[in-house]
């Protein structure tokens, strides 16, 4: 079922740096899948931030706190006035669900199209 991944057998990652993946055997591969292009695995500024976070509260975003209030703010300072809106997600699959729904709402209908 991974063919699409893998020519042969799936690989196993037991860690990561930079923008390298490295298996049991210790090969590097050059990570193109995994949102590396941010900031990369294992990066010192995403680690000290998130042990910071951890170290007061471990929790999704269902829950209010003022740091979600704080940096929805500060991401729509960013863009432009009609995009003031901000909705935070756990994962991929749960913002396109929830984009289908908005969209839903907002036209009325129910089609949806979709490319593989």
């Amino acid at each position: 079922s991974c063919k699409v991944f893998y020519a042969k057998d799936p690989l196993k990652i037991v860690r990561a740096q930079g923008q390298y993946m490295f298996d049991e055997k210790g090969e590097k591969y050059l990570d193109c899948i995994n949102n590396v292009a941010h900031v990369g695995h294992s990066h010192p500024y995403v680690i000290k931030a998130a042990t910071k976070q951890m170290e007061l509260l471990n929790t999704n975003s269902r829950f209010l706190h003022d740091n979600l209030v704080q940096y929805a703010q500060r991401l729509t300072a960013t863009l432009p006035e009609k995009l003031s809106v901000c909705y935070l997600v756990n994962s991929g699959s749960e913002a396109n669900d929830l984009a289908l729904r908005l969209a839903r709402q907002y036209r009325g209908h129910q089609d949806v199209i979709t490319l593989e």
